[in-house]
């Protein structure tokens, strides 16, 4: 597969990307005139108000109290606590902190929306490298690949799990996945160990991941991908272990990351992967889907317990995630004004806006979906096919 170019539209601004090539067959219907009338709206919002879209004071902030928060976690676990019960509870916070910078300050910056400045944002992005993820695979695979084709089966990677799972009605259903809604949450925390030691590696070496082939990184983009690999490798392991038996920095080890990846999975599932979200495909013969891109992300995404300030606050605004997608690089902490500009709008335009009141009944819906999806006989709804 050679790589090719696509055209990626986010927030009003068109950019090429190297990008999978049977992406470029997929085709969304033209605009009816509502991302044009939103994006009219949050401009009047910003004008307004006189809040800056990206560097914002509070973000900053915020960023130095996550960073804070995971540094003091480390050096307690490392160095602070000499009893089981006290690690595992600062291991515990170092995972729920590993797990703000993902939410908050890498994506952000992977996203340009955390500044205006080209090198704060790539700063800010590899602060996942820090977490031993790779920025550069990342941006790929989500910004591109994610955002563009959200919840469509075959394109959207974050959808696909290979065999383990069956998330979308369009994927194959094996036996085993009767029992996907009790074993998926245990699996969901080996996420960031995969990332870690498998995808990123494997991508490197075979410049793909998954169904997507990508240029491998060179120069400096190589560099931060080795150095970030080494730097995570040195925090994780080499340190604690000149301070400890190795085996007891694994156990530790395991337990943040496991935490760690618990609550990335289930974030992103919340938002996509439940009974509200649609899984539209496109066309057989023509590879078009049924509605303009705007609408699609609507669509197949939805914003979960907009009232909890904390949830808010800890997963980056990523329950906002229907402002998310239509709004990529505006910094998240204007998720909670402008989701009430895009219900409004949605509501004007026939468009129904999809939104769990409550943490609790959004992990409800992921739980009756993914049931639903391991159950024999399951087919897409009427309203999933292609038109």
């Amino acid at each position: 597969m050679s790589n090719s170019i696509i055209r990626h539209v986010s927030l009003g601004a068109c950019a090429e990307h190297e990008g999978p090539e049977h992406a470029v067959a997929l085709k969304f219907a033209h605009t009816d005139g509502f991302l044009q009338t939103l994006r009219k709206r949050v401009d009047e919002f910003f004008v307004t108000t006189g809040r800056r879209r990206r560097d914002c004071p509070q973000m900053y902030l915020k960023t130095a109290m996550i960073l804070t928060w995971y540094a003091a976690s480390w050096v307690i676990l490392v160095f602070g606590v000499s009893q089981v019960w006290t690690a595992a509870l600062a291991a515990i916070s170092l995972g729920c902190s590993m797990a703000a910078i993902g939410f908050n300050i890498q994506h952000d910056g992977s996203h340009a929306a955390y500044s205006s400045h080209r090198w704060v944002n790539s700063l800010m992005a590899m602060t996942l490298d820090l977490l031993g993820g790779s920025s550069y695979f990342w941006k790929r695979t989500h910004n591109l690949v994610h955002h563009s084709f959200t919840n469509i089966t075959g394109h959207d990677g974050d959808i696909d799990l290979g065999k383990l799972a069956r998330l979308s009605p369009h994927q194959e259903r094996r036996w085993f996945h009767r029992w996907q809604h009790l074993y998926m949450w245990l699996l969901y925390g080996f996420v960031a160990i995969k990332w870690q030691f498998y995808d990123d590696n494997f991508g490197y070496i075979r410049g793909r991941i998954g169904h997507y082939q990508f240029v491998r990184p060179k120069g400096r983009e190589l560099a931060v991908f080795v150095g970030g690999k080494l730097l995570f490798l040195t925090i994780a392991f080499a340190i604690p272990m000149y301070f400890h038996p190795w085996y007891v920095v694994l156990a530790f080890y395991f337990l943040a990351s496991f935490v760690q990846g618990v609550l990335l999975s289930v974030v992103f599932q919340l938002a996509h992967c439940l009974e509200e979200a649609e899984f539209p495909l496109p066309h057989s013969e023509t590879g078009r889907i049924e509605n303009d891109w705007a609408v699609h992300q609507v669509n197949t995404t939805v914003d979960c317990a907009r009232s909890n300030p904390i949830l808010t606050w800890f997963t980056g605004g990523l329950n906002f995630q229907v402002e998310h997608h239509l709004f990529p690089q505006i910094c998240h902490i204007h998720y909670p004004e402008i989701s009430k500009i895009v219900e409004q709008t949605c509501q004007e335009f026939g468009l129904q806006f999809r939104c769990n009141d409550t943490i609790s009944g959004a992990v409800r819906s992921h739980y009756r979906w993914l049931h639903q999806m391991g159950r024999p006989g399951t087919a897409a709804n009427s309203h999933l096919e292609p038109a």
